[in-house]
């Protein structure tokens, strides 16, 4: 899965696309990639899931691995543009309790502090 990312202000968004599953592909991981962001000074995280179809659990691991690297540098990670389909594996696996999830991009983007 290609993960782009671009800047709004001081607030870095990764857009997502396609499925985030364990694979045969190089790609970078969402944790890695917002490992580098950390590295950079960047402490404002947004997860866009506007084109997401699919997830599975090495997918909610490295959206986990990320959420927990975040914490450590007391930056912010929010997600926004859930399918109802991917909110609910993020429901059912408790994480809609611990992760920041909106509606849109734009509300996601007005929520930082």
């Amino acid at each position: 899965m290609p993960i782009r990312w671009r800047e709004k202000g001081d607030i870095v968004v990764f857009d997502l696309v396609g499925e985030l599953r364990y694979g045969e592909d190089l790609t970078p991981s969402i944790h890695q990639l917002i490992g580098e962001q950390l590295a950079t000074g960047k402490h404002k995280i947004l997860l866009n899931f506007a084109a997401v179809d699919f997830i599975d659990s090495y997918g909610i691991g490295d959206i986990v691995a990320a959420h927990v690297s975040v914490q450590k540098k007391k930056a912010q990670l929010k997600l926004a543009a859930l399918s109802p389909k991917i909110w609910l594996i993020f429901n059912y696996s408790g994480l809609t309790r611990n992760l920041d999830i909106y509606d849109s991009e734009e509300q996601a983007l007005r929520s930082f502090l």
